[in-house]
């Protein structure tokens, strides 16, 4: 007997429960991803903030905060209008100044600002280039300039000049065109590989200084942790004295940058402090041989130790360090951490490795090598476009075309100067970073105001005043008034020689150290006359000690990068 269909009433309802049910269903199983969703966002602000106060500190993590609310709200009064237009009309003078000072002008100064409807003879070119030479500038060779000029004596000259002018036109993009150039490369590579005791397997590539070999380390990094570890928000960790090329990896490469303190007296980066900031999001840590402001090495052995432990790659910035880093034991001076293993290579941590090759190396200026553990690395900052439509394209580095007559200075001078000769520099050289440093120590007018920041063991020597009478800027524009070239530090505020070649002529240490002697007494016989007289100490009014006292002092720092972008557009002005 067949079944009876249901009532048409009962049809509709049973339909309409089946339709609940399943709106039911879809309402419940949106609400599970809902708050799933919702629950991988809380994990992950917690996570964040889980590693943000590790790395931080409870006290650290307050600290941070009260420094942006006051950094937000100094920005915030600077933007008011009244405030405003007198920080435009300061800036204005700030840019008058700069041009005053860098762009050349009165009775005899030519400026060319189109192409001359008739080519130059010869003889014009050289009148006027022999004008341009003449013009008004620090005598560096006379050694009254801090770094700039590391060797400049005319034998050396001689010999760049003669390599760069037989390969003016070469180019190692192209390779089979130019392949005396492709050896040259690969052999200065190899050369520098060696100073720094690189396993079999090591690598590296040229660059054109140690602001692109640092870029290269932390795209190589960046490039690691993603291939690797799918890291897609990298971060690393650097010293607060590395060198400002790391920013700008930072900033170009968008990776999370966290500074560590390197804390007085020893300036050394704070590794705890290193290792607390340590997630997994973390792709490099860095440690500097020696770092410029103070010429300090850093514990690179400690360094290795956390980079093996949580293999993360470490890279050490030898830019400053160049050659006189690895010649210090055979120059007979004692060579940092070497009873710990060194700095370099031979600490399996390391895993990359910035050089100046233009710098302590004496090559012509453009020159410089990053240098890695193994190709996997240096592959890691290739650029390859195999898709284009001129061609299949791969370049090793930032660049594209490059100018093959530096790489050939830099081998020439690297041949000519030997490893005889490198020795033989370091020696001159720490030697007279030694009598500089002693003086201050010693001398019994610079030891009452001066003392050495750290305890340098490089070719930089670098000091503080502390008399609080007596601003360090102050001495720094004393000492440019008598034609010395010193380079200013901040955070503590400070100056720093860094000793080249040009500086162990006989008599240009003395010089300096006289003139030093003559600047700090001067200050204190102001400083002496400011108190008899009953006045207030007043400091801070040269351009160095305006920048950098300004710098210092405001906790936001809009209105200095406003005086840098003047500066750099300055720069241009023909």
């Amino acid at each position: 007997m067949g079944s009876s269909p249901l009532p048409v009433s009962l049809q509709s309802k049973f339909q309409r429960s089946q339709s609940t049910s399943r709106l039911r269903d879809y309402h419940g199983n949106f609400n599970i991803l809902r708050n799933i969703i919702f629950a991988l966002f809380v994990l992950r602000i917690l996570r964040k903030s889980f590693y943000f106060l590790r790395g931080h500190g409870l006290i650290g993590s307050i600290l941070v905060l009260y420094h942006s609310i006051h950094k937000n709200a100094y920005k915030m009064f600077l933007n008011l209008p009244g405030v405003r237009s007198q920080v435009s009309k300061q800036l204005e003078i700030a840019k008058k100044d700069m041009e005053d000072k860098l762009v050349p002008s009165g009775p005899g100064t030519n400026h060319y600002r189109h192409l001359p409807k008739e080519p130059w003879t010869k003889e014009q070119l050289h009148t006027e280039l022999e004008s341009l030479a003449a013009m008004k500038r620090t005598r560096w060779e006379e050694g009254k300039v801090s770094g700039a000029v590391y060797h400049g004596e005319s034998s050396l000259l001689d010999i760049q000049s003669e390599a760069m002018r037989l390969f003016s036109v070469a180019n190692p993009i192209h390779a089979d065109v130019f392949p005396a150039v492709r050896k040259m490369e690969a052999e200065v590579v190899a050369m520098v590989l060696a100073l720094f005791n690189a396993p079999e397997s090591g690598a590296g590539a040229t660059t054109s200084g140690g602001t692109e070999s640092i870029l290269m380390a932390c795209l190589s990094a960046r490039q690691k942790g993603y291939s690797e570890r799918r890291i897609t928000e990298p971060e690393m960790i650097i010293p607060s004295t590395a060198h400002a090329a790391f920013h700008k990896a930072a900033n170009y490469f968008k990776i999370k940058m966290h500074t560590v303190a390197c804390p007085a007296p020893d300036y050394v980066v704070d590794v705890n402090r290193v290792r607390r900031l340590i997630n997994p999001n973390t792709v490099l840590l860095v440690g500097s041989a020696p770092n410029y402001p103070h010429g300090i090495v850093d514990n690179i052995p400690a360094l290795s130790k956390l980079a093996l432990a949580y293999k993360i790659p470490l890279h050490v910035d030898c830019c400053l360090g160049s050659f006189i880093m690895p010649c210090l034991a055979k120059a007979g001076f004692p060579s940092p951490w070497a009873e710990e293993g060194g700095f370099d290579f031979r600490q399996p941590g390391v895993t990359s490795i910035s050089v100046d090759t233009h710098k302590y190396g004496f090559a012509p200026k453009g020159n410089s090598c990053i240098l890695y553990r193994n190709r996997q690395l240096r592959e890691y900052q290739y650029f390859i476009c195999p898709e284009w439509s001129g061609g299949v394209y791969g370049s090793p580095s930032i660049a594209g075309s490059r100018p093959g007559a530096l790489i050939a200075g830099c081998w020439a001078s690297m041949m000519f100067v030997g490893e005889k000769g490198y020795v033989d520099a370091t020696h001159k050289i720490v030697t007279t970073k030694l009598t500089i440093e002693n003086a201050i120590k010693e001398h019994s007018v610079l030891k009452e105001t001066l003392s050495i920041l750290g305890r340098p063991m490089v070719s930089v020597v670098a000091f503080e005043s502390f008399d609080p009478a007596i601003s360090v800027y102050d001495i720094a524009d004393a000492m440019s008034k008598r034609q010395w070239h010193l380079n200013s530090l901040q955070d503590p505020p400070g100056v720093h020689v860094a000793v080249t070649l040009p500086m162990t002529k006989p008599g240009a240490v003395d010089s300096l150290i006289d003139d030093l002697v003559a600047v700090v007494q001067g200050e204190k016989e102001k400083a002496l006359d400011r108190l008899k007289a009953g006045g207030p100490i007043e400091k801070g009014k040269g351009s160095s000690a305006q920048l950098y006292g300004v710098a210092g002092s405001l906790p936001d720092k809009s209105i200095v990068e406003k005086m840098v972008v003047a500066y750099l557009d300055t720069l241009y002005k023909a």
